[in-house]
């Protein structure tokens, strides 16, 4: 995910900061989830609901790309509830080794997000296979290529 626009990132920005409040995150792990440089303290998370924009870093928009399909998911899931989608963040969940999804994302940064997206969206699962699929097919007839030229 990309994003050049200084008003989008800036819009993006107080979106994700209320939705991880809405989900009861913490706000250092805020910081951690959104991937923001260690040296931001807890108290400039307002700046962001005050019009502060994220930074258009690849890590940081990769982040809140996954976070807000994982809203999405959790809203499709539990369309009439919204504290349903909130209690299963923190339900442990044994297809996450017994840990609470919000667990996983803040302990395992992108590829713990990913990995709860999966769990909630079986269509980005089908997606990433996909893409792994074409991937290896692309190697092995590559390889193939080259072993015919010699």
């Amino acid at each position: 995910m990309t994003i050049e626009r200084l008003d989008e990132r800036t819009t993006l920005a107080g979106m994700m900061i209320s939705l991880l409040d809405h989900w009861g995150v913490g706000d250092r792990e805020k910081i951690t989830l959104l991937g923001l440089p260690a040296e931001n303290r807890p108290h400039s998370l307002e700046d962001f609901l005050q019009g502060k924009a994220l930074s258009g870093d690849e890590e940081v928009m990769n982040r809140v790309e996954h976070i807000l399909g994982i809203s999405q998911a959790l809203s499709l899931a539990n369309p009439l509830n919204e504290r349903a989608a909130v209690m299963w963040l923190h339900r442990r969940n044994h297809r996450l080794n017994g840990r609470t999804p919000l667990a996983t994302m803040i302990d395992d940064g992108l590829d713990g997000i990913i990995r709860v997206r999966i769990q909630l969206d079986c269509s980005y699962g089908w997606y990433l296979d996909e893409q792994r699929a074409r991937t290896q097919d692309s190697v092995r007839h590559s390889e193939a290529s080259q072993n015919s030229e010699v």
